[in-house]
């Protein structure tokens, strides 16, 4: 040891936690130091595990006041207010990656002239760490780990072993614990673990010294080891007597994008150039995953928040037995025991570090949420970022064996003289953060990522981070969607309308909404702005805007979610949405939306059975309910009728006993309606939409025979309707006499004019039967007519063309009116033909109503299923690029979960054929 005869440090009293009892040296350490000549003060500190008569024994200065030392050693952070300018601290500051939580701190370094320097960043010429406490928080966390293990086995059904096993501060050193560990892994080879189980299979990230404590530990159970290569087989094959464990590194897991081989320099200095397979290939085979790898900004996550949803699904493994008393596990992957403790680092999801008091959460991947118990859906998850200290005496001891070689250059740091003055050796030099009130230049990215952070918008939101969401357009759909939003404290909506009376109405509603006037097509300036400053645009504007809104969310890097289809000019952008890194989520809503979401389900679980579907057929419809459907078209209007009475007149193409059928344009599809029987106590109808052809791939169902998609109305719509398009006025194009500025007519001449009756001073009687001769002789289509008062000398408010004239009018004579309901019907009829050669047919129902005092139907299934998806992205639940719509596992089914919540819900009923 050095002369160090008049040299002063200090020890800090640790008051981060109550459970923090290390020190960074231990007594016999001071005695040394002391020997040397050194002044040893150490602050008094009844928790330190070592009492203070021990140090006191060794030769250091029991006192308060620490202000006389130039160098101050603690464990972790200090409280700003404890910091004494003009001094040399060392600790772990946690601000290397600039963590929000910990930029107080630092700022106040920086104000008080403090040098830091950071044990984390104390390493050799090759970048390894020289002073952590690595290891023992390795032992620890392996220790709580298997003692979580057993309490969530239990929770599913399973006494193991692992019950006998507690927290590591619940054994007075390691050897006890280890000890603990032995008689489990005893009783383990025995045959003692629950067959049902199945094998257990225990991987380790890392080769450090994290690692490698924590596999001392794994080693007194009965284990062995396996390659990445074999843990499918020994995941699906392997024995229960033992315990299979995989030590991971970088290069099993890490892929260059660009398909050349790893190479372990250029993964350190540009790692955004390479990808993980960590989650594809390695985590679909671990029950348990130890992390102990540093993750550094910009690496690859080794789990990511929709991965979690597809390693959280049950495992096929029909081979094991089970039973009720003996159940399955309800899927693999049992527990993660992250003991880098980095929120929203390697493992994505992990946004808060669990503690001591509560060292376990359980968190649920389709609900994106943990909670504090070890019963219910979920991986069990362990990342308290102190667990050395459950350990303290073996790891101050450790800890201060390795920091005691370092003491004596720290004593040469003087805070007052300049950085440059100072010949520190390279471990100690790299690990200053500051220095004369400024950051050191190995550490001047702190303040650029900062920045970054600030500016960043899409990325996982930590606890406490604020949202901005814009919400465009303020119709009826709008309301639940920003209900939804509004329920989350951290979310800021502003929702813009072309009407400033929808967007004040919304506004009025809900205490974090922020209205604003928006014309996107005479204002794009200030789409632009309201888009730059959004984390995600939810677009509730008619479908041939969303291309412009699209493109602006490209320009600004913002996520966009739509309910409406991905037309083709929306398509036309995916790559633009893929090289500016967005996310935009299209199909949303109803239908499509709710549709897409309950027939993957099916489908799915048909294809994990080894089945193949031969007919899908789906209608669905947004209806008054019964009681409110008084009227010639038993329709009414929550929006503009134009959308509707389009659809009547468009071409539909569908495969039916795989022949292809046609119905042309024009008002064909109204005669091609089919009665609708699997609701018998409704009267309904249904027509085939658009080109159902395509979704044979589109949902991945090739050997599909029968594939159609429809439009559910009550039974006399289409006739009705039928009549009105024979007359002319479902016609899109402008009209000379509804020109706005034309001479006022009535809906009688109108009808003259439209159906070329000559004369529209027919008397009464004669004028209704040219019409009645114009509708085929259809009594029902004429009464219809005449009931809207579509015969009447009423005026016409001209809209100039006859279809947009006609809608103005049903928006005003069939708008849901107050104490009106409306109604939701969805229907999937599935033909499923399954291995042993049986057929099945399902029959998918979802009916749901709205509240006459509240919310419509179809406002809820629109609105609910975009807020919940506009939720997922913020979350980064859904983080693929580009055009997404919602066909996948780890989309559809979080979303179902979650409109069950908002009483969203579908039955279904299946026969054998």
């Amino acid at each position: 040891m050095h002369d160090l005869n008049g040299k002063t440090l200090a020890i800090r009293r640790e008051d981060q936690s109550v459970w923090e009892r290390r020190a960074p040296l231990c007594p016999s350490n001071v005695r040394k130091l002391v020997k040397s000549g050194a002044k040893v003060i150490v602050q008094p500190s009844n928790r330190r595990a070592y009492p203070m008569q021990a140090y006191a024994n060794a030769g250091a200065v029991i006192q308060e006041d620490i202000s006389e030392a130039p160098l101050i050693l603690g464990v972790k952070q200090v409280p700003i207010d404890a910091l004494i300018p003009n001094r040399t601290y060392c600790f772990f500051s946690h601000t290397i990656k600039a963590q929000e939580a910990n930029m107080p701190l630092l700022d106040a370094i920086l104000e008080k002239n403090i040098r830091l320097i950071d044990y984390e960043r104390m390493v050799d010429h090759a970048g390894h760490r020289v002073v952590a406490f690595g290891k023992y928080a390795g032992v620890a966390g392996m220790i709580n780990i298997l003692h979580g293990l057993g309490l969530r086995l239990l929770a599913l059904g399973h006494h193991t072993p692992f019950m006998h096993l507690g927290l590591a501060h619940n054994y007075r050193n390691s050897g006890n614990a280890r000890q603990a560990v032995r008689d489990a892994g005893y009783e383990i080879a025995l045959g003692m673990m629950p067959k049902s189980i199945g094998p257990l299979v225990f991987v380790f990230t890392g080769s450090g010294n994290v690692s490698q404590g924590a596999q001392e530990i794994f080693q007194e159970l009965p284990h062995e080891y396996v390659p990445p290569s074999l843990l499918k087989k020994v995941a699906q094959h392997g024995a229960t007597n033992k315990i299979y464990a995989c030590e991971v590194s970088r290069p099993d897991h890490l892929v260059r994008k660009d398909g050349k081989p790893y190479d372990e320099k250029d993964c350190e200095e540009n790692p955004e150039n390479y990808i993980s397979v960590f989650s594809h290939q390695i985590a679909p085979y671990a029950s348990v995953i130890v992390n102990g790898i540093y993750w550094a900004v910009n690496s690859p996550k080794l789990i990511t928040i929709p991965d979690a949803k597809m390693l959280l699904r049950p495992a096929d493994l029909p081979w094991i037995p089970t039973s009720r008393g003996s159940p399955a596990l309800p899927h693999r992957m049992l527990a993660i025991c992250d003991i880098s403790a980095d929120p929203g680092g390697s493992i994505e999801f992990m946004n808060e570090c669990t503690t001591i008091d509560t060292p376990f959460c359980l968190y649920d991947a389709e609900q994106h949420m943990d909670k504090k118990s070890f019963k219910g859906p979920g991986v069990l998850v362990c990342s308290i970022d102190n667990m050395p200290t459950q350990l303290p005496l073996e790891a101050t001891d450790f800890f201060g064996d390795l920091l005691l070689p370092h003491i004596p250059e720290f004593l040469k740091s003087d805070a007052t003289k300049p950085f440059e003055e100072h010949e520190f050796t390279h471990c100690v030099h790299s690990a200053v953060i500051t220095s004369n009130g400024q950051l050191t230049d190995n550490f001047k990215y702190i303040q650029d990522l900062r920045q970054e952070k600030r500016a960043s918008r899409h990325k996982v939101p930590g606890p406490g981070m604020e949202k901005q969401v814009l919400v465009l357009g303020a119709g009826y759909v709008s309301a639940p969607l920003v209900e939804y939003l509004s329920r989350y404290k951290d979310i800021n909506l502003v929702v813009a309308s072309a009407i400033q009376a929808e967007a004040d109405s919304i506004a009025r509603q809900f205490d974090s909404v922020e209205p604003v006037l928006l014309d996107i097509i005479h204002r794009p300036d200030l789409l632009k702005d309201l888009v730059k400053n959004s984390d995600v645009v939810v677009s509730l504007l008619p479908y041939s805007l969303h291309p412009q809104v699209a493109e602006e969310c490209i320009q600004s890097g913002t996520n966009l979610v739509t309910a409406s289809y991905c037309s083709p000019a929306m398509m036309a952008l995916d790559e633009a949405a893929k090289q500016a890194g967005i996310t935009v989520v299209n199909e949303v809503g109803l239908d499509p939306g709710i549709d897409h979401l309950l027939a993957m389900e099916c489908f799915d679980e048909v294809k994990r059975g080894g089945g193949k579907i031969l007919s899908f057929i789906s209608y669905c419809g947004g209806l008054p309910a019964p009681e409110s459907s008084d009227n010639p078209l038993r329709y009414k209007f929550s929006w503009s009728p134009k959308g509707v009475l389009m659809n009547t007149l468009g071409g539909a193409k569908y495969l039916q006993d795989g022949q292809v059928i046609e119905i042309p344009s024009g008002g064909a599809l109204l005669e091609s309606a089919t009665k609708q029987e699997f609701l018998p106590a409704f009267a309904l109808e249904g027509f085939a939409n658009r080109d159902s052809t395509q979704y044979a791939k589109f949902y991945g169902i090739d050997a599909a025979q029968t594939v159609l998609r429809g439009t559910l109305r009550f039974t006399g719509f289409c006739e009705n309707v039928k009549g009105m398009q024979m007359l002319g006025l479902l016609n899109p194009q402008n009209h000379p006499i509804l020109h706005e500025s034309g001479p006022e007519i009535t809906w009688r001449q109108l009808v003259c004019e439209l159906s070329g009756i000559m004369d529209d001073n027919l008397f009464y009687e004669n004028f209704k039967k040219q019409v009645y001769e114009r509708v085929g002789f259809n009594r029902k289509r004429i009464d219809a007519i005449e009931t809207l008062g579509l015969l009447s000398d009423d005026p016409v408010a001209k809209r100039g063309s006859p279809l947009d004239t006609l809608s103005h009018y049903l928006s005003k004579r069939l708008s849901l009116g107050k104490g009106d309901r409306d109604l939701v019907i969805l229907r999937h009829e599935i033909v499923i033909q399954w291995p042993d050669g049986k057929r099945e047919k399902r029959g998918i129902n979802l009916v749901n109503y709205g509240d006459s005092n509240g919310y419509s139907a179809m406002a809820k299934t629109v609105g609910y299923p975009a807020a919940i998806a506009t939720k997922m992205v913020l979350d980064g639940e859904i983080q693929t690029k580009g055009m997404v719509l919602p066909l996948t596992e780890d989309i559809y089914s979080p979303m179902l979960k979650r409109l069950r919540s908002e009483g969203i819900n579908a039955s279904e009923k299946s026969e054998i054929l």
